[in-house]
């Protein structure tokens, strides 16, 4: 099989599904958008971004300055702290109550900003928090599960650009993962070893999917990958949570944050939209030693900082596809530079 050349399909090893290729499509003519969009010149500080230190937010209450990372609940929460506990049951019509509660997080005071244009130490404070709020949420009685994610560009269904973040925690498993935990054990108990230890120890001796590599984590587009470039962070040892991190491995993971969103923007000289999202232990107590901690990231676009990538079609109806093979978006992230393209001028001249 010429996984360049040849239409096939790859097993997504966290969820068991299948995802179609089809490389050969990448040869047909097109005719479509592929110049850059100009960069948005945004203020430091916007008077009327509800983020901003000092401002009012839509609920009506007022941001402290803070001058570093800032976390605070949610004016309108998705999930709720005091629902009351209830369930239907009708046959084929069932229902549970979920109780929950959502943060946002703001990765810096400055409106101008995104984890990409931030200082490593920048980035590092937004890693701390995480771990913060993640070990402070888990330790609530009804939070079993803590989803922290970031949602960026308009694209994205983000309507602030301010560098921020989401944090929503809740009394169930969701089903994505629930479903990657199911795999993982499942693994375990015949293998007698971590799924995604494994999985890693194969990339890095492929390398054809490895973007690139620190001491504590690697960058790669999964086997399995849907979206054209998307790419996973795993910790190179054996991690259940990032509360297991030492403050080397924090630094690390810092730095992989910071690299990729540079990668990102470099390639089509834009602020790349994307879900990014961490999957980690479930905070109910239990002890889940097949969990190996990772970070998602599902970028759309494809072809340039406006065309991308649309799940419709036979992608709803039947299957997850794509075209440019995992190997191929990878070798093209890798060949990105470390700094990002709106300050090539300022490292040239120092």
């Amino acid at each position: 099989m010429n996984f360049n050349e040849d239409p096939h399909r790859r097993l997504n090893i966290l969820t068991g599904e299948w995802v179609k290729v089809s490389p050969h499509r990448t040869k047909r003519p097109w005719n479509g958008q592929v110049e850059k969009l100009p960069l948005d010149k945004l203020p430091k500080h916007d008077p009327l971004c509800y983020l901003c230190p000092g401002n009012s937010r839509a609920g009506g209450l007022t941001n402290p300055e803070y001058k570093g990372t800032y976390v605070f609940d949610n004016d309108f929460m998705a999930i709720l702290p005091d629902t009351p506990a209830g369930s239907y049951d009708k046959g084929l019509l069932q229902a549970k109550s979920e109780r929950g509660l959502c943060r946002v997080i703001c990765f810096s005071p400055r409106h101008d900003l995104t984890l990409a244009l931030m200082s490593r130490e920048e980035v590092e404070s937004v890693v701390e928090l995480w771990i913060d709020q993640y070990d402070e949420l888990g330790a609530m009685d009804f939070i079993n599960h803590v989803q922290i994610f970031e949602n960026r560009g308009a694209v994205m269904g983000c309507s602030n650009p301010h560098p921020h973040g989401q944090i929503w925690a809740e009394e169930a498993v969701p089903h994505l993962p629930a479903l990657a935990l199911a795999k993982q054990k499942e693994y375990l108990s015949k293998n007698i070893s971590c799924m995604m230890c494994d999985y890693l120890e194969q990339e890095r001796a492929d390398g054809s999917r490895i973007v690139f590599e620190n001491d504590g984590f690697t960058v790669l587009t999964p086997f399995w990958a849907v979206w054209p470039y998307e790419v996973m962070i795993l910790p190179r040892r054996h991690m259940g949570s990032m509360l297991e991190m030492s403050g080397d491995e924090k630094s690390d993971l810092a730095d992989a944050v910071r690299r990729i969103g540079i990668r990102y923007d470099n390639l089509f000289h834009t602020r790349f939209p994307y879900s990014m999202g961490i999957h980690q232990n479930p905070t109910d107590g239990a002890d889940y030693p097949e969990n190996h901690f990772h970070f998602h990231y599902y970028p759309p676009l494809l072809r340039s900082a406006t065309v991308r990538k649309f799940m419709v079609g036979y992608e709803l109806l039947a299957m997850a596809q794509r075209d440019i093979t995992a190997e191929q978006a990878a070798e093209t992230l890798r060949r990105l530079s470390d700094v990002h393209f709106s300050r090539e001028d300022d490292e040239s001249d120092e």
